[in-house]
């Protein structure tokens, strides 16, 4: 079936890794794919601690949309796309795609791939996308669609993301 963790609010991923280590309790293997993101955090120590659970992203830390060059925009696009085929190898029972709706958005991966990708195998495998604004050809599509609301945040008192809480 196809998933999607969307909204606003804190905890899109954070919902995500609970299936994949719900899944990994049951013997399933699943591929924990994310994009835009590069920087360390806590959870992706945790998942390399679990044998179930492989997890795919760029080797660097492109920054926010807004701040990338054009050559970034091509490197990264280059490195979605790889992550992509590796998750659709065929080796896995589940595949989490974090952030996936930010890159699609953004135009940051090859959309008719992505598009034949998730399609094509959601009736096979368990497919996960997370962040904001879902494109509407997967949300038409979604057997599950859970939006998460912020109703208040400390980022809006000024205080930062810390370690352990928010990465």
């Amino acid at each position: 079936m196809l998933q999607i963790y969307c909204g606003e609010g804190k905890g899109k991923t954070t919902a995500s890794l609970g299936l994949a280590l719900r899944m990994a309790g049951a013997g399933m293997k699943t591929a924990f794919v994310q994009f835009m993101k590069g920087g360390e955090t806590a959870e992706l120590k945790s998942l390399e601690l679990i044998p179930k659970i492989d997890v795919m992203r760029c080797d660097r830390n492109y920054g926010f949309f807004s701040t990338l060059s054009e050559n970034d925009k091509r490197e990264l696009t280059d490195c979605h796309n790889m992550l992509l085929t590796q998750a659709f190898s065929g080796k896995y029972d589940a595949i989490i795609l974090d952030e996936l709706n930010c890159a699609y958005k953004y135009g940051l991966l090859d959309r008719e791939k992505t598009d034949r990708l998730i399609l094509d195998n959601c009736p096979s495998k368990e497919i996960i996308l997370t962040g904001r604004d879902p494109a509407d050809i997967f949300t038409e599509k979604a057997d599950y669609i859970s939006e998460i609301k912020c109703l208040r945040h400390p980022y809006q008192k000024g205080i930062q993301a810390r370690k352990g809480i928010e990465y």
